[in-house]
C-alpha cells in the first residue's frame, strides 16, 4: 500500500493557487514576500504560456503598461513591469523607442520574467483534486499538500461551436493554434470567423505576407453589424475602475447580463490601428496590386455549419443577420475560429462541487472572490477569471488585475489595503426621502 503522508508531515501553506496565468501571478506577486501568507503555485504545463500560439508580430496591448501584475495595488512591489525593464538594462531603451502601446510579445516576456523569480511558482505539476477536512488537501501528479485557502487562476480555453468541434485538425484550427497550424498557406483560401481583435490580428496577418506567401483569397466573417472598434474613450473606461466593479456586483443577475451584452466592444472591440491597417491593405491589394479578388469582407453573418468538400477543403454556411430566410456558401481550404475563450473547467474542485454555490454557469462569489459554501468562514476557495457575469467585462481582462489580487491578499492576511478614491461618475442611485407618498 502507497504511503499517505499524514497532516504533521505534509507541506501546509495558508494559500495554495491553482494555475498561474497573469491573475494567479499577480497574486503571487504581490504575496512573494509576505510572511504571514505562505503561498505555493502550482501550473500544469512546463513552462509560463500567455497566448503563445497568437504572439503575432506587431501585436500590442489594447491596455495601459500601468496594468500590470502589481502597480495598480502596490506600485512599489519589484514585480512590476517597470521594475522588469529596470532589472534588464532595457527602461532608456524602452523610453526611446516611444510605443504607442506596449508590445504584446514584451509584456509576455515580462510575464514569464515574474514567474521565473517567484520562488513560490512551481511549473510542471498538475492539481488532481482538491477534497476538504477542516484543511483543503490538494493532492497533485507529484504530491500532497494542504491549505488554509485555495485560489483558483485555471484561466479560459479556446471556444468554437459546438457543430464543427469533432471537425478541427490541421485545415480547421482555433486562433490560438494559429502560429502552430497556419503554415503554407500560399495560394488557398483562408476564412477567419470571428470579428474581435483576434480575429482582425490574424486577417492582417493573412494580408500582410510577402506575394510569394499570400493565400488566393482572405475572407473575414463576423456576427457583428460592422468590424467594430473598442471604445477606449475616459469615461467608458471606468468601467473598467474597481468602484464601477463594486457598483456592477450589486446589480441583479439579468441587469448584469444585459450590460456586458450592450457594453461588449469596450472589452473585445478591435483597436483602431488594426483596422486601419487592414483597411490600407486591402486598397493596396484591390487597387494597386490588382489583386481585386484577394479580400473578402462579410460582417453581419452567422456561420450556421462547415461541411467537408469533395476536394479536401470546407464550405461553409452563412446566414446574412438581416435576411434569414437566405443562405450564402463559401468555399474554403483553411478555417480559423477566432471565437473567444470560455473559462476552463474546475474538474479538480468535483469533491467539493457540491458545497459551493453557484450562480448560473458560474461559482457564486462574494466581494472578495471568495466563492459561497457550507464550510468555515475562515477556509475558502477563491476563484480570478471566472465570474464575468458577478464582476462585469473586467474579469477576464488585464485592467483590474492587481486590484482583484489585492482584495484576496487582504482577506488571506486579515488586513485592508489603501482603496483608490470613488469615480468622477455617481454609478449607483441616491436614495433621497420619498415625498407626496399617498398613506
Amino acid at each position: 500500500m502507497a504511503h499517505q503522508p499524514t497532516r504533521s508531515t505534509t507541506p501546509h501553506y495558508r494559500c495554495l493557487g491553482i494555475g498561474v496565468g497573469p491573475a494567479n501571478l499577480s497574486l503571487a506577486s504581490l504575496l512573494h514576500s509576505r510572511r504571514d501568507v505562505t503561498s505555493l503555485f502550482l501550473d500544469r504545463n512546463d513552462s509560463f504560456t500567455w497566448h503563445d500560439g497568437q504572439q503575432l508580430p506587431g501585436n500590442t496591448l489594447q491596455v495601459s503598461l500601468f496594468k500590470d501584475l502589481v502597480t495598480l495595488a502596490d506600485p512599489t512591489n519589484p514585480f512590476s513591469f517597470l521594475a522588469y525593464l529596470h532589472e534588464n538594462g532595457r527602461l532608456y531603451h524602452f523610453l526611446n523607442a516611444q510605443f504607442n502601446a506596449v508590445p504584446r510579445a514584451e509584456f509576455r516576456n515580462y510575464l514569464a520574467w515574474a514567474s521565473r523569480c517567484n520562488k513560490n511558482v512551481v511549473f510542471g505539476e498538475a492539481v488532481r483534486e482538491v477534497t476538504f477536512d477542516e484543511v483543503f488537501s490538494v493532492r497533485t501528479d507529484r504530491r500532497s499538500v494542504t491549505a488554509d485557502n485555495v485560489v483558483v487562476g485555471v484561466g479560459s480555453q479556446p471556444w468554437v461551436p459546438p457543430q464543427v468541434r469533432d471537425k478541427l485538425g490541421p485545415t480547421q484550427f482555433h486562433v490560438s493554434e494559429y502560429l502552430k497550424s497556419a503554415r503554407s498557406l500560399a495560394g488557398k483560401r483562408v476564412m477567419v470567423i470571428g470579428g474581435g481583435q483576434s480575429g482582425a490580428e490574424v486577417f492582417l496577418d493573412l494580408l500582410s505576407q510577402p506575394s510569394s506567401g499570400l493565400p488566393r483569397r482572405a475572407s473575414w466573417i463576423s456576427r457583428r453589424g460592422n468590424f467594430f472598434p473598442i471604445d477606449d474613450t475616459p469615461f467608458t473606461n471606468d468601467f473598467y475602475a474597481p468602484s464601477f466593479a463594486d457598483y456592477f456586483f450589486s446589480l441583479d443577475r439579468e441587469t448584469r447580463r444585459t450590460f456586458n451584452r450592450r457594453h461588449v466592444l469596450t472589452s473585445d472591440g478591435i483597436s483602431d490601428s488594426t483596422l486601419r491597417d487592414i483597411y490600407q491593405s486591402t486598397y493596396l491589394h484591390r487597387f494597386v496590386e490588382g489583386n481585386v479578388d484577394m479580400v473578402g469582407l462579410h460582417p453581419n453573418r452567422e456561420v450556421t455549419d462547415v461541411t467537408a468538400d469533395l476536394h479536401g477543403g470546407w464550405q461553409v454556411s452563412v446566414r446574412h443577420n438581416d435576411d434569414r430566410e437566405a443562405a450564402e456558401l463559401f468555399d474554403a481550404d483553411i478555417v480559423i475560429w477566432a471565437t473567444g475563450f470560455r473559462p476552463t473547467h474546475m474538474d479538480f474542485l468535483e469533491p467539493i462541487a457540491h458545497r459551493l454555490e453557484r450562480d448560473g454557469e458560474e461559482l457564486r462569489i462574494d466581494e472578495d472572490y471568495a466563492v459561497y459554501w457550507d464550510g468555515p468562514d475562515d477556509r475558502q476557495v477563491f476563484v480570478q477569471n471566472a465570474a464575468r457575469g458577478q464582476r462585469g467585462l473586467a474579469d477576464p481582462n488585464l485592467s483590474l488585475n492587481a486590484w482583484r489580487s489585492q482584495r484576496i491578499a487582504d482577506r488571506l492576511g486579515k488586513v485592508s489595503s489603501y482603496e483608490p478614491l470613488p469615480s468622477f461618475i455617481d454609478w449607483a442611485t441616491k436614495r433621497g426621502p420619498l415625498t407626496g407618498r399617498r398613506t
